[in-house]
């Protein structure tokens, strides 16, 4: 009888750790096939999942004897977070264990999309040479705006600082008393004084209704007009159609995706073939360090979990 079912991939020593405990189903393709992963967590404790796996009422439904999902990551928007407190069905993320690998994705984007150079790979097979045109910029003195300051959003002002940069961050639900801002060097900000302000906006929120196309057409009128943006939060914080305007138009310099309101992106996207902008397929928090370090947490937790309720 399954206890346990793994429908994304994992790191293959933290599943046999499960294993040795209990009755594993590991199918990192189950994700792709609903139909199967409703029949499958029939008899299921446990559920672990990373970002694809809608954990939603109907899939809650299939699984009377659930007790806990782990979430390998930190981003629960995925989980019907109401349905599991109604049947007091524990909710588990690796609160932290990625947070070096989306750090450095920020990080790489900032330096790649001030300094425009990358976007040069075809031109230059072809022949071209456009060395005046990629006149690019260095994040030395400039100002990275954090869209949230939890453990991500704190570490990469960490790197910023080391490169020289000012870091400002907007979030209501710290207190401005933490001693983070202070430690760190992050000054506070409203949302609409960072949007004005910064070189680079990263986006470290949870989507939420209060949250959803947070960064609309609006807002990149009030951007620089050669600022950049990253979102390695979740997909829906930015209005897509409004962002492959601001890039067509100029109103921004440059941009950077690894989440989408839908995902994946659908080949007649709104974004397909918008210039100066960077995309990847959620992969901000995959390392392989990460991977270990979130797979390891995950077990745990979910290990713990259940051995409390026995």
């Amino acid at each position: 009888m399954t206890e346990i079912v793994v429908s994304e991939f994992m790191e293959q020593a933290a599943v046999a750790r499960l294993c040795v405990e209990f009755d594993v189903l590991y199918e990192p393709k189950l994700v792709d096939t609903p139909e199967q992963l409703r029949r499958s967590v029939g008899t299921a404790s446990a559920l672990i999942v990373r970002n694809r796996t809608a954990v939603d009422a109907d899939l809650l439904a299939a699984a009377p004897r659930l007790e806990v999902v782990g979430r390998l990551g930190v981003g629960v928007d995925n989980i019907d977070l109401e349905t599991c407190k109604q049947r007091n069905i524990g909710v588990l993320p690796a609160t932290g264990a990625n947070a070096t690998a989306v750090a450095e994705y920020v990080i790489a984007g900032a330096l790649m999309l001030l300094r425009g150079a990358y976007f040069a790979s075809a031109a230059v097979a072809g022949g071209q040479w456009p060395r005046e045109r990629l006149l690019g910029r260095e994040v030395t003195g400039k100002t990275i705006g954090l869209v949230g300051f939890g453990t991500i959003s704190r570490e990469v002002a960490r790197r910023a600082g080391a490169l020289g940069m000012e870091a400002t961050a907007y979030d209501p639900y710290v207190d401005p008393a933490d001693t983070a801002w202070r430690s760190l060097g992050v000054t506070q900000s409203s949302l609409d004084e960072l949007i004005a302000r910064a070189d680079i906006v990263s986006l470290h929120v949870p989507l939420n209704a209060e949250t959803r196309n947070l960064i609309d057409a609006k807002r990149f009128a009030a951007m620089k007009a050669n600022a950049a943006l990253i979102n390695s939060g979740r997909g829906g914080l930015v209005d897509e159609s409004a962002l492959a305007a601001a890039l067509y138009d100029g109103q921004i310099g440059a941009a950077m995706l690894d989440v989408f309101a839908t995902e994946p992106l659908a080949s007649n996207s709104v974004l397909a073939g918008v210039p100066n902008l960077i995309m990847t397929p959620h992969i901000a928090g995959i390392t392989v360090e990460s991977n270990r370090r979130v797979s390891d947490v995950t077990v745990e937790n979910v290990i713990q979990y259940l051995r409390a309720r026995r």
